[in-house]
Parts: C-alpha cells; sequence; structure tokens
C-alpha cells in the first residue's frame, strides 16, 4: 500500500475572538476555514489526518463495531493522538490522549525489558508506530510505543512464553475492538516493564450493552414522592433540623420529593429516557461495568484457551484489569467530584459521628458493597441502644455489689472456711476470704439483671434483623433494583479449564461432540479432601485448646511450688491471664490459615459460576474460624470445673495433673475475662492494625521495587505517574469476604455470650464507629477501584445472622442456668433457705471432706500457712459430709438444682424464641410507602406507554388524513375522474381506520 505523505497543518487563523470550540479545535491541529462549521472541518481532518513527526506516537483505531438495528457504524479511523502536556486533564491518565474519551478500564500486562537497552526515541517509536497502524486491521495490531517497544525487544530473545502471551494479547486485544470498544497503548509509562491499554465505551456500545444487561435508566417522567401529613411532617420536620449537624454534605442524602420513573434500557425507547446529559448518563461505574461484562465473553482462542479476561489474568497474560479512580480531575472539567466527596464526607476519621452518603457510595463503587456499608452503618445504630442497656446493667451491678449477702459472706474474715487444695501435694490448704475480689468482680456480671439483659439482647437481634430488611428495601426502592434478578453468571475461567480439560480427554478416548460439564463424580475427589481437612482443622483447634489446658495445670503446680509468695497468691490470675493471651495469639494466626485452606478447599472443587464459589468459600471460612473464635470461650462456659471429681477422687489428665477448677464464686466471671481480651483483641490487633499495616506495608514494598527497578532510567523515573500507574500500585479488591466475616464474629461475640460480658455491645460500637471510617479510608485510597456489581441483598451473610440470632437464645439460656449461680440462688431462697433470704447460701453450696481420706501421696506436705491443723475441709459441690452414711455420694439438691436449671433452659429458650418471632411478625419486612410507591410506579409506566401508544395512533391517523386530503386535491383537478376517486378515498380511509 502506498504511503501517504503527512498533512502539514497550518496555524490557526487569527482572529480577534476565537469560539471555544474553534481554540480547542486548533489545540488539536485542525484547521477552521471562515464560514465552515467546526464540525465539518473535524469530519474532514479526520478522514485523511496523518500523524505528524513532531507528535506522540500514540494512536487509536476505532474498528467499525457489529451492526446494530437503528445505529450507523463509523468508518474505521485513524486518529493521532494529543500530546500530554496539551490537555491537563489528560495529564493525569483518567482520558484518551484526545482529551475527549474517557478511560473506562484498564487492562496492564508485564514484558520483559532488557536492563542494558533504554527508552527507544520519539522518532523511533513514531517510525515504528506509522508501521503498524497500516497493518493493524489484517493483524489487530495496537497502534503506540508500548506493544512495539516489547516486540522488538523480544524479538531477539525468542523468549516462547513471551511470544505467545504478546500472541493471545493481540487477539484478544482485535477481539475486544471488533466488539465496538476503542483501545489505546501508553507508550511512556514509568512503571518499568509494564504496558498499559486503555479501553474506551463508546455510545453505542454503551447503549447495546446496557439493553442486554436489562439496566434500568432514568426516563423522563418524574412524579411526585408521598410525603407525610399532618403530625408525621412536622415530627419529620424537627427531627431533620435535630439531625442537620450528623448529616454528610452530599446532595444525594438530602431528602428527595420527585423521582424520575427508571425503565430497563432499549434502543427503540430512547426517546423515553432523560438524555439531557449524555456524558452523565451512564455514570463511570455503570461504563466500567459494562465494560468488565464484554472483557468476560469476549474470547481468545489461541492455544485453546476459549475463556475471557479471567482466563487471561490467571494465565498471566494480563497482570491486572481494573477500571481507574476518578481522583480529582476529570476529562471535562476540574471540580469537586464524586471521589473528593467520599475523600471529604466518608473516608475521613474527622467525620465519624456523621451518617454515611450510602447513595453517593453506590454511585462510585456500585450496589453491592454500598449495601455492605449500609448494613455495616444500621448494625453500628443499632448498637447505640444494646451499648446504653448494656452500661445501665454493669452499673446496676456496681450499686448492688455491697449489698450482694453471698460475695459479703465470702469477703468475711470470721467465716474461717477452710478450702481443700488446688493441687497435689504441692498446693496448700487455703481460706475462702482470699477468694473476694473474684467474687465481688463477678457480681457485676452475675446478677438478675444479666437475665434481663439475655432476654433483650435477643429481641434486639431479632430487631435488627427486621429494621435491616426494611432498611434494605428502602435501597432498593431507591436504587431502582426492586424488580432486579440475578441473571447466570459467566462460567470461571477454573470451571472452563476444568471443561475443556475433561473434553480433551474424552476426544482422545472416542470422537464425540457434546458439550461437556462437571458432574458430581469429577468433584469426589475435592469433596473427599474437604471434609477430611475440614474435620482434621477443627481437631486440631481443639487440640490446641486441650494444649493450653494443659499448659494452665501444669502452669498452675508450677507456681504453687514456687518459693515467692507473690506468686503463689496470684496463681489464678496469673494462670487466666497468660492463658487466654495464648488463646489470643493462636486465634489470630489460624484465622489467616483458615482464610488460606478455606481458599483452597473452595478452589479445588472447582465451582461453576462466582456466586457458587463465594457462597462455598463464605461456608468453609466461617465454619474454621467460628470453631477457632469461640472454642476457648465455650470450654470456658461449658467444661471447666463440670469433670473435675472430687478430693480424694479427682480426675487426672495424663496420670499426674487434675482438671481445673472453677473459682467459689464460679466460671463467670473468668468467661467474662476470656470473652473481654478475645474480642477486643481481635478487634483491635487483627481487624484494625491489621488493616492498616498490612495494605501499607505491601505498598512500601512495591514502592520501593518500583523505585529500584526504575533507578537506572532517569528519563522514566523523572515523569509524573498517571492515574492507571498510580492504581497499578494500589492492592486488589479481594471481596467483601473478610469484611463482613470479621462483623459476623463481632455480632456472634455481641450476641451469644452477652449474659456474662453486657459491655461487650459498648466495645463493638466503639469499634465500629473506627471500622467504618477504616474501611472507607481502605477502599478509597489503598485499593484498586473494584468493578460494581448489582445486588439487591447481603446474600448467605443475612441467614448466617439469623442462625446465629437463633444460637444465641439457647447459648445464653445455659450460660445463665448452668455457668452463673442465678438458678441455685432462686434453688436455695425458695426451698432451702432458713429465714428466706441469701444468708447462708455460701455454706450450702459447700460440701465437706476429711483430709484422712485423701489417697497416699496426694495430701498436702506443708500446713503452716494455716496455721493450725486441718481435719475438715471444703469444696465447691453438692455431696455427702463424710460422716453420713453415704459419704461423698450426690446430694439431692444437687439433682434439684440440675432440674431448675434445665426446666429454665426449656422456658427461657421457648420464651424468648416466641417473642423474636412475634417482633418478625409483627414488623412488615416492606415499609408500607414504599410499597405504595412501588405499585404506583407500576401504574405510572403502564400510563407512559398507553400514552405512547396513543400518540403514534394519533400520528398515523393526522399523516393519514393529510395524506387522504392531497389525494381529493389531485382528484378534483382530473373532473372527468372525479366521483371515481372520491369512491376510492372513502374506501381507502375506511379500510385504514379498519387495520387500525
Amino acid at each position: 500500500m502506498d504511503e501517504k505523505e503527512p498533512v502539514d497543518h497550518e496555524d490557526p487563523p487569527t482572529t480577534d475572538v476565537w469560539s471555544t470550540a474553534d481554540q480547542h479545535a486548533a489545540c488539536r491541529g485542525l484547521k477552521v476555514q471562515p464560514g465552515e462549521s467546526l464540525h465539518d472541518t473535524m469530519k474532514e481532518n479526520e478522514k485523511y489526518h496523518v500523524t505528524s513527526d513532531q507528535e506522540k506516537g500514540v494512536h487509536i483505531i476505532n474498528i467499525k463495531a457489529i451492526e446494530d438495528i437503528g445505529y450507523i457504524q463509523p468508518d474505521t479511523l485513524l486518529l493521532n493522538s494529543l500530546g500530554a502536556d496539551q490537555d491537563s486533564a489528560c495529564k493525569h491518565g483518567l482520558c484518551f490522549r484526545d482529551g475527549q474519551r474517557k478511560v473506562d478500564y484498564i487492562l496492564a500486562y508485564t514484558y520483559k525489558k532488557s536492563s542494558g537497552s533504554r527508552t527507544p526515541s520519539r522518532k523511533s517509536l513514531h517510525s515504528n508506530s506509522l508501521h503498524m497502524s497500516r497493518n493493524s486491521k489484517d493483524g489487530h495490531h495496537l497502534p503506540g510505543g508500548t506493544g512495539d517497544v516489547e516486540f522488538a525487544e523480544t524479538e531477539p530473545k525468542m523468549d516462547y512464553h513471551e511470544d505467545d502471551k504478546r500472541f493471545r494479547r493481540e487477539e484478544y486485544e482485535g477481539n475486544l475492538m471488533e466488539t465496538g470498544l476503542e483501545l489505546e497503548k501508553d507508550d511512556e509509562t514509568k512503571m518499568h516493564g509494564v504496558g498499559f491499554v486503555k479501553i474506551h465505551a463508546p455510545w453505542n456500545v454503551l447503549c447495546r450493552e446496557a439493553e442486554f444487561m436489562k439496566l434500568k435508566m432514568p426516563t423522563k417522567k418524574v412524579y411526585h414522592l408521598n410525603q407525610n401529613q399532618g403530625l408525621m411532617q412536622k415530627l419529620g420536620s424537627v427531627l431533620q433540623k435535630i439531625t442537620e449537624p450528623i448529616q454528610p454534605k452530599v446532595a444525594s442524602h438530602r431528602p428527595h420529593t420527585v423521582k424520575h420513573l427508571s425503565y430497563p434500557f432499549s434502543r427503540e425507547k430512547q426517546h423515553m429516557f432523560d438524555m439531557s446529559d449524555k456524558e452523565s448518563f451512564f455514570d463511570s461505574k455503570t461504563r466500567s461495568s459494562i465494560v468488565y461484562e464484554i472483557l468476560k465473553r469476549t474470547t481468545c482462542t489461541k492455544a485453546k484457551y476459549s475463556m475471557g479476561i479471567t482466563s487471561l489474568l490467571a494465565n498471566g497474560v494480563y497482570s491486572a484489569a481494573y477500571p481507574l479512580h476518578d481522583g480529582a480531575f476529570n476529562c471535562y472539567v476540574l471540580s469537586r467530584f464524586t471521589f473528593q466527596l467520599l475523600c471529604d464526607e466518608w473516608a475521613s476519621y474527622g467525620v465519624f459521628y456523621k451518617y454515611q452518603p450510602v447513595d453517593l457510595v453506590r454511585k462510585y463503587f456500585g450496589e453491592k458493597i454500598a449495601l455492605y456499608f449500609a448494613w455495616l452503618g444500621v448494625y453500628t445504630q443499632m448498637l447505640i441502644p444494646a451499648s446504653i442497656v448494656g452500661i445501665i446493667v454493669f452499673l446496676y451491678g456496681c450499686a448492688t455489689v455491697d449489698e450482694d449477702i453471698p460475695s459479703m459472706e465470702m469477703c468475711d474474715q470470721r467465716n474461717n472456711l477452710t478450702m481443700c487444695p488446688l493441687c497435689d501435694k504441692t498446693c496448700n490448704y487455703w481460706k475462702i476470704s482470699s477468694a473476694c475480689a473474684t467474687a465481688r468482680a463477678s457480681h457485676l456480671f452475675d446478677n438478675p439483671a444479666t437475665v434481663f439483659f439475655s432476654v433483650f439482647m435477643a429481641l434486639w437481634a431479632a430487631t435488627f434483623m427486621e429494621h435491616w430488611k426494611r432498611r434494605q428495601m428502602r435501597l432498593n426502592y431507591r436504587w431502582d433494583l426492586t424488580g432486579f434478578e440475578e441473571e447466570e453468571d459467566h462460567p470461571r475461567a477454573e470451571y472452563e479449564a476444568k471443561v475443556l480439560q475433561k473434553s480433551l480427554k474424552k476426544e482422545r478416548r472416542c470422537k464425540e461432540t457434546e458439550k461437556e460439564k462437571l458432574t458430581w463424580r469429577d468433584r469426589v475427589p475435592a469433596y473427599v479432601t474437604n471434609m477430611v481437612s475440614i474435620v482434621f482443622m477443627i481437631g486440631l483447634t481443639f487440640a490446641i485448646v486441650f494444649g493450653v489446658i494443659v499448659y494452665r495445670v501444669s502452669t498452675a503446680a508450677a507456681l504453687a511450688m514456687s518459693s515467692n509468695p507473690s506468686a503463689r497468691a496470684n496463681v489464678r490470675v496469673t494462670v487466666t491471664a497468660t492463658a487466654v493471651i495464648i488463646n489470643l495469639v493462636v486465634i489470630l494466626i489460624l484465622d489467616e490459615v483458615y482464610g488460606c485452606i478455606a481458599r483452597w478447599l473452595t478452589q479445588i472443587e472447582v465451582p461453576k459460576t462466582d456466586k457458587t464459589f463465594e457462597e462455598r468459600l463464605i461456608f468453609k471460612a466461617f465454619l474454621l474460624k467460628f470453631v477457632n473464635a469461640y472454642t476457648p470461650i465455650f470450654y470456658v462456659a461449658f467444661f471447666k470445673g463440670r469433670f473435675v471429681g472430687r478430693p480424694g477422687d479427682y480426675v487426672y489428665i495424663f496420670g499426674s495433673f487434675r482438671m481445673e477448677e472453677c473459682a467459689p464464686g464460679g466460671c463467670l466471671m473468668e468467661l467474662c475475662i476470656q470473652l473481654s481480651i478475645i474480642m477486643l483483641g481481635k478487634q483491635l490487633i487483627q481487624n484494625n492494625l491489621f488493616e492498616i499495616g498490612i495494605p501499607k506495608l505491601k505498598k512500601l514494598i512495591r514502592y520501593l521495587k518500583s523505585r529500584r527497578q526504575t533507578y537506572m532510567d532517569h528519563e522514566e523515573h523523572m515523569k509524573r505517574k498517571q492515574r492507571y500507574e498510580l492504581d497499578y500500585d494500589l492492592e486488589p479488591f479481594a471481596g467483601l469476604t473478610p469484611e463482613y466475616m470479621e462483623m459476623i464474629i463481632q455480632f456472634g461475640f455481641v450476641t451469644l455470650f452477652v449474659a456474662s460480658f453486657p459491655l461487650a455491645p459498648l466495645f463493638a460500637l466503639l469499634n465500629n464507629i473506627i471500622e467504618i471510617r477504616l474501611d472507607a479510608k481502605k477502599f478509597v485510597t489503598e485499593l484498586r477501584r473494584p468493578v460494581a456489581v448489582r445486588a439487591k441483598d447481603i446474600g448467605i451473610w443475612y441467614n448466617i445472622l439469623r442462625g446465629i440470632g437463633k444460637l444465641s437464645v439457647i447459648i445464653n439460656a445455659f450460660v445463665i442456668s448452668f455457668t452463673s449461680d442465678f438458678i441455685p440462688r432462686l434453688v436455695y431462697l425458695y426451698m432451702y433457705s432458713p429465714d428466706g433470704t441469701m444468708h447462708g447460701f455460701l455454706n450450702n453450696t459447700l460440701a465437706y471432706f476429711n483430709v484422712s481420706d485423701f489417697k497416699p501421696g496426694t495430701a498436702p506436705n506443708i500446713d503452716q500457712d494455716i496455721g493450725y491443723p486441718v481435719e475438715i475441709c471444703r469444696y465447691k459441690d453438692y455431696r455427702e459430709a463424710p460422716w453420713s452414711e453415704n459419704k461423698y455420694d450426690i446430694t439431692k439438691e444437687f439433682w434439684a438444682v440440675l432440674a431448675a436449671r434445665l426446666a429454665f433452659v426449656i422456658v427461657f429458650q421457648n420464651l424468648v424464641m416466641f417473642m423474636s418471632d412475634f417482633v418478625d411478625w409483627i414488623i412488615p419486612d416492606i415499609p408500607k410507602d414504599i410499597s405504595e410507591q412501588i405499585h404506583r410506579e407500576k401504574v405510572l409506566m403502564v400510563e407512559v406507554f398507553l400514552k405512547e401508544e396513543q400518540g403514534k395512533l394519533q400520528m398515523l391517523e393526522t399523516w393519514k388524513e393529510h395524506h387522504d386530503k392531497k389525494k381529493v386535491e389531485n382528484c378534483n383537478n382530473q373532473s372527468p375522474s372525479r366521483s371515481r376517486c372520491n369512491t376510492g378515498s372513502t374506501t381507502s380511509a375506511y379500510s385504514h381506520r379498519v387495520d387500525v
């Protein structure tokens, strides 16, 4: 093909006053002739314009897209690019170099760059790009320096893998251009050995894909929302004025009185939609989601790879694919855009007291992420009343601690009760008054108000779930998701690869062309591996808890033999504190390990779609992390002190270590310590420090690595990074599973064992206030912008929350009845108290033991700390005295207390379950006003279509009348055939009315 001569552009005409369009045309090198429109000039120049030697070697090819009904595609054009210093908006990498087209998506790839080579000169790049542009239509090559540099540098090395990746990229990018997308490569990146492909979706592609995806878009029809009247209106206005300081300064967060009627986009009905501003009709998150949909379904068939972008990413053909953060700039004007608003009004610790701009989050990140933050906001808001009630319960315990008779009896020095040793040989007898502090502290959490708080929290959980369902419906209505149904997603790349492998094996055996799919037989090895691995992981957790138990027992025995009096006096506190810290460290480590194992187990199952993959991953990760976090707490609550035995007949582990005993005040205080340290430790270390520290550390490592690589090339090092280069350095978005998981585990701490720790909601509230802003800052500044995903609910997490809420009722019932002394106190008060008070309760719960009945070698060796010889010691149990006929047997009071405990569990569980279901039934899932608005929208939509059809009929009749009138006039001009024309006209009009 003959080479065209470059066109030398003349300088713009010198006139006194230029229009803005003419100035911009002149900047692009276009000559606007007098009396000629800018559009005509641009059209003429774009047909014949060839890049000059002085301009950059970056070009754009607009391949003719697939023919669409009602749309005429432009011819294939070769457009030159605008220099980076010619448009301030384009300096930031948010647009193509022509300054007009937005960058909707970025594909990044790595290529080997010779260490001794330097960046080619602009002239050589330009000559290469011209040569490539002339052959781009045949080979689908993108003009631009990066791809050419890559080819020039890799060709002499004959690297097979690099060439294979390059060939796949060329084919894939060619297929993308055939779908109508416009691509541009960047040849002057600051990243060493990293190339970028910018993708822009033109208007016709956006319209076509929006129709395929059934995106609801606003129409021109606007209707007024129903407003409260009378007293409710006054209350609403007062509430709005009160909450004005805590509202974000975002226009979309203010109450609206009108709403656009939305309808699934259709190219045939474009006149119905509000296209007053085409540039903002499809916002950035919609554009990126449309491009991502094309990327997923566009195939690359070379080397038998028929999958889309997910497969190419998995095989290293591309290193990353992501939409861009908006940053502080836009392709058209520089102002305070969504990104900056999010930074100021959402991702800032200074606005922790304000509501979240959820609508703005949805506009930028999509519905799925916005629903997570909306749910987190509702959960945090609902923690406020729970925290207030928990503080009241705690203060009630503090106020009544001096009136608690059992703890007063324990602290009374006149009650010279000698307790049996806590271990064999080395432990001595001790006085019960030494446990005074533990007993007083236990009353802070073990008091009658705790039972009320357990019932309250069960009802709170049910109310929270109902409140969230109503809030979710309001968001669905506001975001036009009321009729949205999730369609079947594209198969995952791993699934397609497995199916391809299976079909290739079958082709070798027999030639069949039926489409293969994975059956349960193909997944049997994965299922077996999953089952064995999960059982092993749960067994490992139990083994670690058992190891901590051995540590506690052995450490208690070692400290009891210490020569330091203070160490012997604080054995219980030291053992409890160190054991809890060990449990916390193990939980934090195993959490990370179990998360990786759960992902690996899900991957070997090869789920077909991303939704199935996510649900299976959530189930496995939640199961393992739930067991890991709550097993130590379950041990203290329900197993510690239950299988101890009695003096003279203790239960031993490893033949020499006795099982642990609870303190005289019960194990509830130790359960409170265990729960508070694990909960606070996970929130402080895992949820906050890890989320802040690890991303920043990874970012620092990538920065140092990039700086070391670019140190040799001063020209690259001096460039300013573009937006897509900055985003490439950010951490990839890994999904919402970790975010939901930490909140669900916290929800378990707040509800499951709240009877032992009423301050749990308060600490959860304080954590979540920071967590919201921390997550927001992470999404805005630390992570690449995720692809917007439509969703109408939070998915499987809602079912997990309901399951935890139901389980919390049962666990709290058992904690109150078996772990605390609430039931034994009631039984003593109403059945065994001689005077109807709690006096004598402590003595009633302690059994007698004759020290002469110790087994040989288990009695204490010394007793000088007591100061007198001991014949009888006491221990906590309901057993007969040594002087009775059936000595050391279980008493009838034990069975009475056990029956009362079981009865309380049954009554409490059924009563609270009934109350929770009643709350669920009495509160409707859909607010009444939202239900009315949805019905009204349907009616209005029917009216719009009827009106449109009537307009079409009226237009048709008008045209027909005009046509008949002309025909009559023509007939009147021909007098011989006048009667016949009139007859024909009448007949024609009649037949037309019949057809209509």
